[in-house]
Order: structure tokens, then sequence, then C-alpha cells
């Protein structure tokens, strides 16, 4: 089997799928977008599609399970894989196909809603800029959306913690593991207008160094100012999801993978415990790992077409 492996089998997969199952050119690139996402996996940790047990695929639907896609999602997923595996073991690639025996997820797990870029931006333009904390919505908005942060880590985000020039930000997340996530350049836009606004604010000592204070309090935002901000948001943007900070998050973690991002990256970007921090630097550079965030990123994808 291990011979096959000069012959590209996705290729022989794509071949296949349009000549004798006679898909559509739309069907056959979702088939063989999910198998990719596979094989990028795969590849991350030093193994090939045809060396995949049920084992390896477990794990690469546990990980989908770990960044928050929805059971739908998966579901889909699983399907290409076992059309797939069971193509190569049809062809002679594999003795079996390993997919065969996976459980389909719970299709009725609950999961948040995903925002799509448009109703982000939406929720962004919803912004009363009359407000004089007009600029830090949208900054805190844009921050949570561009940097996938749970809601903690948005409230104790500290000016130190910022390396704008190099386009990363530290971020302490449970158990206080810190970890370094890229920031989109519009991300940074924004934080620098609120950084306007936010010098005429009187803040309290020892509070200096947060990055999101309280025009009135003069303090740290609490994440329940946090969740009341986006609730009134996403009313006046008139988006009928049921949608919190952790929304962000998730739509985050989502758009990456749908747009071929790594998913041990993505992970780590989420500072999930199944991924350490130092892992992340024993696998890829920093300015490696950038790139490939902000390569499948919208707001970074965005930026490029214009």
């Amino acid at each position: 089997m291990a011979a096959k492996k000069t012959d590209n089998p996705l290729e022989r997969y794509r071949v296949f799928l349009r000549l004798e199952k006679g898909l559509s050119s739309n069907t056959i690139e979702a088939y063989m977008q999910d198998i990719a996402k596979l094989d990028t996996y795969l590849k991350s940790e030093g193994k090939h599609v045809l060396d995949a047990t049920i084992n390896e695929l477990r794990d690469f639907l546990a990980a989908l399970t770990d960044v928050g896609i929805h059971p739908r999602t998966q579901a889909r997923l699983l399907s290409s894989l076992r059309s797939f595996y069971g193509f190569l073991n049809i062809d002679g690639y594999m003795d079996n196909n390993p997919a065969d025996m996976l459980k389909s997820p719970k299709i009725g797990m609950h999961l948040p809603d995903v925002l799509t870029p448009d109703e982000i931006d939406k929720i962004i333009e919803a912004v009363d800029t009359s407000m004089l904390e007009a600029q830090r919505n949208r900054a805190i908005v844009e921050l949570l959306y561009s940097c996938g942060l749970r809601v903690s880590e948005l409230c104790n985000l500290r000016l130190s913690d910022l390396y704008l020039d190099e386009e990363f930000i530290k971020v302490t997340g449970k158990g206080n593991k810190q970890r370094l996530v890229p920031i989109s350049e519009r991300a940074i836009e924004e934080l620098n207008y609120y950084f306007y606004d936010r010098e005429r604010i009187d803040i309290k000592p020892g509070y200096q160094d947060y990055v999101f204070v309280s025009e009135r309090r003069r303090k740290p935002l609490s994440r329940i100012t946090v969740f009341c901000i986006i609730k009134e948001l996403v009313a006046a943007a008139e988006i009928n999801k049921n949608v919190s900070p952790h929304t962000f998050r998730h739509s985050f973690a989502t758009h990456l993978l749908e747009g071929g991002a790594n998913l041990r990256i993505i992970q780590a970007m989420l500072g999930h415990e199944s991924i350490a921090t130092t892992e992340i630097y024993t696998h890829i550079d920093r300015k490696r790992l950038r790139e490939e965030i902000m390569e499948h990123h919208p707001r970074s994808v965005c930026n490029k077409k214009n």
C-alpha cells in the first residue's frame, strides 16, 4: 500500500467523483475541501491519509468538537470521510475502510449560532456613534471576533499584553495559561481609534493597564457589561440569532476551519487545554503561525481583496 502514496490518492478520488459518480463541480469541491481538512490535520501529526486508522479519524472528529464545530458540519465531514476511504479501499490503496465504524455525531447537541462576516459588520455598524463609548464597543466586537477571545480574556486584557507592532497580543486564559494570538490589521485600527477616547478617562489607580474600561465607573469592564453591550448591539442590528460574546469566538473557529486553516492551530489559538502553549512553537514559528491565521480569517481575506 505504501508504494501508492506517490500516486496522490486525493487527485485519484477527485477523478472518481467526476467520472464514476458524475457529481457536479460544486459537490466535488465540497468533498475535496472536507478531505483536505483531514489531510492537513494528519500532516500536522506526521501522518499520511493512507496511514489513518479509526483512532486517528476519531481524534480528528474530536478536534472538530473541541473547537466548537456544529454536529451537522461534523456529520457532513464524516460522510465525506466514509466516501473517501471507501474509494481507497475499493481502489486497492487500503485493506479496509477505517471510517466505517465511526459513530455519527448527535445532531440534537446544542452549540452557539454562527455569525456570518456580514452579520458581524452589521453589529459593528449598529454602534451608536453619538455615544461616548462607541469606539470602545466597536473595538470590543472586533477583538472578540478577530482573536477568538473568551469574554473573561477580553476583560482582563492589559495594555502591556499588546504587541501591535508585531501584530500579536498575549492572552491569559483558563488556569492562567498564556498564549500569543495574531491580531488583524482591522482590529489594530479599531483599538488605536479607541485609545484616543480612552485617554480622556480618569482611570482609577491600579487599573491603568487594563485595555477596556468603563467611562462611568473608571474601572475595567465586567463580563456582565460586555454581555449587555453585545445583546444591545445585536438587537439594534436586527439579527435574529441567540448571540453572546462566545458566539464571536465560535464564529472565529468556524470561519477559520471553513477557510482551510489547520485544525491544530485553531485549537492553539483558542487556548484549549488539549494543546499546550509551548507545543505551538514546537511545530510552527510565530511568523508562520500568523500567516496561517491571517490567510484564512475572513477579516484578512477581505483586506487582501480591497
